[in-house]
């Protein structure tokens, strides 16, 4: 997961906001194709996925970010179908400067906050609120209430 999943105009109020959702998968092909220049054949090797899929992937990606941007709307990354690999050896997750990138302290995934089991699931749209359920993450969720997704709160 990309440590920042969230992006929204500057000055735009978050209830006067559309989003445009982008799945992890879109996500990780966008950075391998634009910014890390890998061919798209090498790509789908990365992502253990055939070309004419990634190309669909860039195709949509594509799409839902230059929509985003030209028409004011809020840029969300959640979801899809991903397999999350344990990083090895050094890293910055215990907050010393040491680790291995588990999430915790000041260093760790999603700023340290470490949020772990037992926690609430917020829709950003209405505001409802549920308890998370272990094992079902928020982002997997949609509210009752009005159909948005939610988010950890």
């Amino acid at each position: 997961m990309p440590e920042v999943t969230y992006f929204k105009p500057a000055g735009v109020p978050m209830a006067d906001l559309d989003e445009s959702i982008l799945t992890v998968e879109e996500y990780e092909v966008v950075r391998l194709i634009d910014l890390e220049g890998v061919s798209q054949s090498k790509a789908g090797k990365m992502m253990k996925i055939s070309q004419p899929t990634l190309s669909r992937l860039l195709k949509s990606a594509r799409k839902k970010l230059s929509e985003a941007i030209i028409k004011g709307k809020a840029i969300k990354i959640q979801g899809g179908n991903f397999k999350m690999v344990q990083p090895r050896g050094r890293g910055r997750g215990l907050g010393q400067g040491v680790g291995r990138g588990l999430g915790r302290g000041p260093g760790g995934r999603m700023g340290g906050a470490g949020l772990g089991p037992g926690g609430v699931c917020k829709c950003s749209k209405c505001g409802h609120q549920e308890t998370q359920v272990r094992g079902q993450p928020c982002m997997n969720k949609k509210c009752p209430k009005c159909g948005n997704l939610m988010a950890r709160a």
